[in-house]
């Protein structure tokens, strides 16, 4: 088995429960044309049996994931960055332009992608009215899935993953959830945090190459 086949194998073995309060799944590899594009993806990026050192977002969004199925990937940078022609609206999204301005100044996709993965503590993303909702923004939701986080997470660290580091994307809701489900779980040796690309672009845009030394200082180590 390669990495692909493990990334794969992580989406096709979802099955959606019901939620509460309204709220509905984002799960864009239930459709045929993402999960090609998954799949075209992993045959470039991951197809080998290489360890993987993970990021874990937060979940994904409408405007990136939500689309092309992969994480703080839209269809902007699937075609411009990856060298994958999709049938996607050529949209971008700022946390998406973030990341791959790291992944440029590291050394390029094929670098980047050979040593790291970029996930997310709740693999699938939800919609509340219309509109993006975090998986720890209502507690009933949480209480829901919660079973099905520790599932995924359990799922993408079987295989090939350097337990010794993990680096959570979101230094704080995020970061405090993932780090007491480890302490229960025994996943990471250690969890570090960066700061959240949306945060960096919409608040604190002009010192983003400082934003961007603070990924690849740990990346590099």
């Amino acid at each position: 088995m390669t990495w692909g086949d493990h990334i794969i194998s992580y989406y096709k073995t979802f099955k959606p429960q019901q939620l509460p309060n309204n709220i509905e799944w984002l799960y864009p590899q239930q459709s045929e044309v993402v999960m090609e594009i998954l799949k075209t993806f992993c045959r470039k990026f991951y197809n080998d049996q290489m360890e993987r050192t993970l990021f874990l977002g937060i979940n994904p969004g409408r405007f990136g994931a939500g689309i092309t199925g992969i994480n703080f990937t839209a269809p902007k940078q699937l075609s411009g960055y990856c060298g994958i022609q999709h049938p996607f609206r050529e949209g971008s999204e700022i946390s998406a332009e973030f990341i791959y301005d790291v992944i440029e100044t590291y050394g390029g996709v094929k670098k980047f992608y050979s040593q790291f993965f970029i996930g997310s503590v709740c693999p699938m993303g939800f919609i509340k009215d219309g509109k993006n909702i975090n998986y720890y923004d209502d507690k009933e939701l949480l209480t829901a899935v919660e079973p099905f986080i520790i599932k995924s997470i359990e799922h993408l660290v079987s295989y090939k993953t350097n337990r010794k580091l993990c680096i959570c994307i979101g230094g704080e809701k995020n970061y405090k959830y993932l780090s007491a489900l480890n302490e229960k779980h025994h996943w990471f040796e250690t969890i570090t945090s960066v700061p959240h690309p949306r945060f960096v672009m919409q608040y604190r845009r002009k010192f983003k190459e400082q934003f961007i030394q603070q990924y690849l200082q740990l990346m590099q180590e």
